[in-house]
């Protein structure tokens, strides 16, 4: 540990609770606060940040610096994402497309790589499901958490990275993470059978170092990632965060088609082909619908 006040180092935020930060640097871990100065610039150290730290003379930290971001979360609040591992059950509850295609388009939008995992395969199969997302272009895992079947591919996609896992409550996220790290002993719960939803067993975002290297960050559920709030998307960004649509953009009959009912579309000609999935543009005419409702006051408060 640092002897002098004047030691600086680099670390990365762990945990955050309460105005208190939890570093984890090359030689400790040290509980930190942040300069006033980041209240001023109106940021907030969160989770996943690279950040610069002093030391004082009794080993507690301040943060000086927080490094520049790859990508941030506001809800959950988490910085520097490799990985946004969505998990979806295929049955109790049965999978909520429209949203999970809401928040793959956020981590594409962000500039995070989206993993789709459907669990409770010993229940009900993924196939369906799992072809969606497959043809969409995009990684999918299917595990059951009761074998731990599937669950080694998974692990070695994330060796090395800072991932975080989301998903609706009940899904089996926190026995998920049981059944890839089990040295995490992450809490879980049982299904309330009376409301057909787990209830909430995750709290504070925290970040956990796997032995093969990289973090894992579980996170609460997709009600607490609120998109249309935070992580506002243009309706003319919107097509290029459904990465499928890519191919047969420019190709439409008019050049400013929004690829929700126009004739002569190209990608609604896709849909029609079979190209892309049915379920992936019903979707999008959603969320296109909606950020046309979006204010312009709102996209310019957007961080």
């Amino acid at each position: 540990m640092a002897e002098s006040s004047s030691s600086n180092m680099t670390g990365t935020i762990i945990k955050a609770v309460g105005g208190i930060y939890t570093v984890e640097a090359s030689d400790g871990v040290y509980q930190c606060k942040a300069r006033g100065i980041f209240r001023k610039r109106n940021i907030s150290p969160v989770c996943g940040d690279s950040v610069e730290i002093s030391l004082e003379a009794d080993s507690t930290g301040v943060i000086e610096e927080i490094c520049e971001r790859r990508s941030v979360l506001i809800r959950p609040p988490i910085a520097n994402l490799d990985v946004l591992v969505f998990v979806s059950s295929t049955c109790e509850p049965k999978p909520n497309l429209t949203l999970l295609d809401k928040f793959i388009a956020v981590a594409v939008f962000k500039k995070i790589e989206p993993v789709i995992v459907f669990t409770k395969v010993d229940k009900h199969s993924a196939d369906e499901y799992a072809e969606i997302y497959r043809s969409s272009g995009f990684e999918v895992f299917e595990i059951d958490n009761t074998t731990g079947e599937g669950s080694e591919a998974l692990k070695k996609r994330l060796k090395g990275k800072l991932s975080a896992f989301t998903g609706n409550t009940g899904v089996g996220k926190s026995s998920l993470l049981n059944c890839l790290f089990p040295e995490l002993s992450l809490t879980t719960a049982q299904i309330s059978k009376k409301l057909g939803r787990g209830r909430h067993t995750t709290r504070t975002v925290e970040l956990y170092k796997l032995p093969d290297g990289g973090y894992i960050a579980d996170t609460p559920g997709f009600s607490a990632f609120d998109t249309n709030r935070y992580d506002i998307i243009h309706k003319d960004q919107l097509a290029d965060c459904f990465t499928e649509f890519t191919p047969f953009i420019g190709k439409c009959r008019f050049q400013d088609c929004s690829h929700t009912k126009e004739k002569g579309c190209a990608v609604i000609e896709a849909v029609d082909s079979g190209l892309i999935a049915r379920s992936r543009h019903e979707s999008y005419v959603t969320m296109y619908e909606q950020a046309k409702q979006i204010k312009e006051w709102e996209l310019k408060n957007d961080g």
